[in-house]
């Protein structure tokens, strides 16, 4: 049974989009006597099947080398497109983490959206995005990968503008969707532009065909900057790294994926092209350099934040950009370590803190305070997820933390320091919010905010305990270095990274010294809050500029295109009423008209030949 289960594991996929498809009835109110709670609970039982085919093929297929499914899609022209689906433990472990947080995630839905009338389309559109995720991990084509980052795309756009007659959500779905989609443009560039260099898109074969690859440097360059700017736009890199605070808008069971699983989209096809894009050393550099300043800025940009979602946004963007120097460093095993940390411990903040969203008036962070009596699970949850996520041992953050800067501490130090900073901030950050929310005196109002109910506080309950037994259960697969290894060097500078950062902000705003602390400039509070004034650039340069140059457009459409067509309208229609008037009705007339346009048209045509003749008469 388990070998037949890791022989059709490559199914998965079909289990989230079949209990989609079913929902779909409910969705439009076809079906009305149930009312729309079915499609919920379809799309849980379908999500429990896919977890637990999952995770007895991993259990199965663990220490196995991969195998490949190979499904043919179309062969024309010289052209072969193949689903190529790779099955091993990696991708068959992500199946495990995708179909794990979506069960959760589909509970605390249930929960959350209790007396919502999007019901049946939430979950619907929720069963397509488990499928693009799951197929995504099992894809081992770039042509193919591309295609469901796509679908990825519209499922964001989808599930963002969830709540549709609200203006707020239908602008930040069409800015994320248009965010997204200039990267997505970039990357389908790249895509096309690799295949006339290497003849494939398999993911195994670029890899091999990188290892001997003779190419001229100016070419792969332009192919692999084309090929990160759509793992940019998923990851939310700077600078398109505004659509993931725009796309807060939407309901938080889906912000629980995006912030967790679907930004590890981007980094997972930028990890899987890792070969390839280390053929060009500027790529690599390029990668690095947008990961540390993604990471610095985003952690900066957090900490000035007031907005609940905007502050955990910004922290998903930072740590995203560790992702971005692991993969430019050629650190595959340190990017891996980080995504899948990362993705159980902001699930899990956003968990803690949703049901604060579910049930008070306000989102603004400087409004809350003092809930930690009311809310003990949503505060016990918040403060593991965030120890989770910086170098906390024997957290997994401190083992992907660790795992990258050690590998960064003999050729490239700087780097280290970055994630050194990068860590402290987060833990100031966390910190912070920790303190304003939890912290202190209940105010105005925070005075009413109970516990949320059991179908929110279960699945939170649940990966609590995953995130404080992850080392565990990482140790068990072989996967964490033993004590004595560790460079005990890297080993204390983020261990006191993180106590500084939580020791600032806990002084700051767990104690006394909240009010009296302030920016020692205005304008640098600003610079951060306002995300450094990206918006604000982006309207005076590219908007400004597509604004101008549409007008322009307009202008050359509306006086030369039009102009030169209602000429020649105007110029027939005053030859047609002239020649009305020009007519009498007699036969020998129309004939004298035809005989002279005939002779005209005889003597252009034959014009050439009269004129030489002409000339030499004269001459």
């Amino acid at each position: 049974m388990a070998q037949f289960l890791l022989e059709t594991v490559w199914l998965v996929p079909l289990y989230a989009f079949i209990g989609g498809l079913l929902a779909i009835p409910w969705s439009p109110g076809i079906i009305r006597r149930t009312g729309p709670r079915p499609a919920g609970y379809v799309n849980l039982v379908m999500t429990f099947l896919a977890l637990v085919h999952s995770a007895i093929a991993l259990s199965t297929h663990w220490n196995q080398p991969p195998t490949e499914v190979f499904i043919p899609w179309l062969s024309t022209a010289g052209l072969n497109l193949t689903i190529a689906i790779e099955i091993s433990s990696i991708s068959v472990g992500a199946l495990v983490v995708i179909t794990g947080l979506n069960l959760l995630a589909q509970i605390y839905a249930i929960g959350y959206m209790e007396m919502d009338w999007g019901w049946g389309r939430f979950f619907s559109l929720l069963g397509l995005f488990e499928a693009g995720l799951c197929a995504l991990a099992l894809c081992n084509n770039l042509f193919f990968s591309y295609v469901i980052l796509e679908i990825l795309t519209l499922g964001t756009y989808l599930l963002v503008g969830l709540w549709f007659s609200q203006p707020l959500v239908v602008t930040g779905a069409r800015d994320a969707f248009l965010t997204k989609r200039v990267g997505d443009l970039f990357l389908l560039m790249g895509v096309l532009g690799l295949w006339p260099l290497a003849g494939t898109w398999n993911y195994t074969e670029l890899a091999q065909w990188a290892e001997t690859a003779n190419i001229n440097p100016g070419l792969i360059t332009l192919v692999g900057l084309a090929l990160i700017a759509g793992p940019m736009g998923k990851c939310a890199q700077f600078p398109l790294h505004l659509w993931l605070d725009e796309a807060m808008e939407g309901p938080v069971p889906s912000t629980i994926l995006r912030n967790s699983v679907v930004v590890a989209s981007g980094a997972w096809v930028l990890i899987k092209l890792q070969p390839v894009l280390t053929l060009s050393p500027v790529v690599s550099s390029v990668i690095v350099a947008i990961g540390a300043a993604t990471a610095v800025g985003a952690s900066l940009i957090a900490i000035a934040q007031t907005d609940i979602k905007r502050c955990q946004s910004y922290s998903v963007s930072a740590y995203m950009g560790l992702v971005f120097i692991a993969v430019g460093v050629r650190q595959d095993e340190a990017a891996l370590l980080l995504v899948i940390t990362h993705a159980l411990a902001a699930a899990l903040l956003i968990m803690s803190t949703g049901g604060i969203i579910w049930n008070s008036i306000t989102q603004d962070i400087n409004q809350l305070g003092g809930l930690w009596s009311r809310r003990p699970i949503s505060g016990l949850a918040f403060i593991v997820g965030s120890l989770g996520l910086i170098g906390f041992p024997p957290l997994g953050g401190f083992w992907a933390l660790m795992k990258l800067a050690d590998a960064l501490w003999t050729d490239q130090p700087w780097l280290v320091a970055v994630v050194i900073a990068v860590n402290a901030l987060t833990a100031l950050g966390l910190t912070r919010e920790f303190g304003l929310i939890f912290g202190g005196k209940a105010k105005q109002m925070s005075e009413r905010s109970p516990e949320v109910h059991w179908p929110m506080v279960l699945p939170m309950v649940i990966l609590l305990g995953f995130v404080l037994h992850l080392p565990l259960l990482l140790q068990s697969l072989s996967l964490l270095p033993s004590w004595a290894t560790l460079n005990k060097d890297v080993a204390l500078l983020l261990i006191w990274s993180s106590i500084f950062g939580v020791s600032i902000g806990g002084i700051i705003y767990l104690g006394n010294w909240q009010k009296s602390f302030r920016f020692p400039w205005k304008g640098l509070k600003d610079f951060f809050a306002y995300d450094f004034y990206t918006a604000q650039i982006y309207r005076l340069t590219i908007i400004a500029g597509v604004d101008q140059i549409s007008k322009f457009a307009d202008m050359l459409d509306r006086w030369v295109i039009d102009g030169i067509v209602n000429l020649v309208g105007l110029i027939s229609l005053l030859s047609g009423q002239g020649l009305k008037y020009s007519t009498n009705g007699q036969t020998q007339f129309y004939a004298f008209t035809v005989l002279l346009g005939v002779s005209v048209l005889g003597a252009w045509v034959t014009w050439p030949f009269w004129g030489v003749q002409f000339l030499d008469l004269m001459f």
